[in-house]
């Protein structure tokens, strides 16, 4: 993923429709959310299995609310200059200590740094 040129293109479309004067991050959080319940709504009321099989029409809906909820999310980081992947990584490092490797005996297994 060249995060550069994604970065890029939300820039210059939003630009281009003189959006910045409304994306302000309280905005783009609400909208963020909205996106998210799009997401939701596709699963609604399907199994396990159903939800594992969308149709191709179910599918491409996805891809859009995915890519949606992305942009959203990398304009938030934009507005607060978040390096996404250094966000995650330490989020991932701290996940790791909050939720250890378990044992079937219950024992804490380390198997060494991972991120």
């Amino acid at each position: 993923m060249d995060m550069e040129k994604i970065l890029e293109i939300i820039k210059k479309f939003s630009r281009e429709r003189n959006w910045d004067q409304f994306h302000n991050p309280k905005n783009i959080a609400m909208a963020l959310s909205v996106e998210t319940a799009e997401l939701v709504e596709i699963f609604q009321w399907l199994d396990a299995k159903q939800a594992l099989n969308l149709d191709e029409s179910k599918q491409e809906h996805l891809k859009e609310e995915v890519a949606d909820i992305a942009v959203y999310l990398l304009r938030i980081c934009m507005a607060y200059d978040i390096n996404l992947e250094d966000a995650i990584v330490s989020k991932m490092k701290k996940n790791e200590i909050k939720y250890p490797l378990i044992d079937k005996e219950g024992n804490k297994v380390d198997y060494g740094k991972k991120f």
